[in-house]
Parts: structure tokens; sequence; C-alpha cells
């Protein structure tokens, strides 16, 4: 499993003193990019094929609360991918020094072409790496139904 450590800084703290929603979400962000990086999916890499991650949601589940002062380590592993690379589905665990498990998270994005501003697939020659990250066991093949399993969609004011 990808796993990457952290210390949190006092700007992670939020009003209650305690890790704040939004550096979970950077915590993760850097997980994420740190797995792409190591793995042969570096700026250089995207920016050769004009692609970039986007994020379609993160449900973020809290069990305990993070002060400052300890490290904590995040994990990553695949929980779905398409057959194209397009969407992909990942799971987050947090845990304290203890190894003990305080958050997880259930992600779910996909790759942009930054010309077209259209969603497309992973070229096949960053797939191969990108497809190494330790799959969950409940892993599955996503399809774009899965991209829409929660029924939302937007509802403007007029």
């Amino acid at each position: 499993m990808y796993m990457k450590e952290f210390e949190i800084r006092w700007s992670d703290i939020d009003a209650n003193r305690h890790l704040a929603n939004s550096a979970y979400i950077n915590l993760m962000s850097h997980t994420r990019m740190g797995f792409f990086i190591e793995n042969g999916i570096d700026q250089h890499e995207m920016a050769k094929y004009n692609i970039s991650p986007v994020v379609f949601y993160e449900h973020v589940y809290y069990f305990k609360e993070v002060f400052v002062g300890k490290p904590v380590r995040v994990s990553l592993q695949l929980k779905g991918v398409s057959e194209d690379g397009m969407y992909f589905e990942f799971l987050h665990n947090f845990y304290d020094a203890n190894g003990k498990n305080f958050a997880s998270c259930e992600m779910m994005g996909a790759w942009i072409d930054l010309k077209e501003r259209k969603l497309t697939g992973l070229p096949k020659e960053l797939y191969a790496n990108f497809s190494k990250l330790e799959h969950t066991d409940d892993f599955q093949l996503l399809t774009k139904e899965h991209t829409r399993r929660f029924g939302k969609k937007p509802k403007d004011l007029i």
C-alpha cells in the first residue's frame, strides 16, 4: 500500500485546535501526487500529454480528532478504474503515530485534456504505471454510470 508521512503543522489546525477539514484534503492531494511522481506521472509527463487529474468528490469520514505535534500517515489504494483509465476512485486512510485509523476517504476523479477541456482516457504509457497502485479488496472496473451513482445534478437559481 502506498503511504506518505506528514507532520501536522500549525497552519493545518482549525479554531477547534484539531486537524482542519481543508488539511485532510491537502494531505490526500499531496499523497496522490507523491504516488504519481514516484511512478512516472509527474508534471513533465502530464504536460507532454496535456492532461491533469480532476476531482469529482471526496467523501471523508472522521473517526477521531488529531492534534498538532504528532506525525500522521496517509495511505492510498486504487478502489476502481475504467478500462481506459479516464475514471478512477481512490481510498485514503489516515493513521496516527500508533497506527490507529482516525479518518478515511473515498475519492473519485478523472483525467481532463487541458486544451479541449474534456475528460479523456489515460495514455497507455501512463496507465501501466497508474495501475501499479495496490487495489482495495472491493476494487471494481468503473464506467460512466459510477460517476452518477449518487444522483447529484446541478440546480440553477434561475
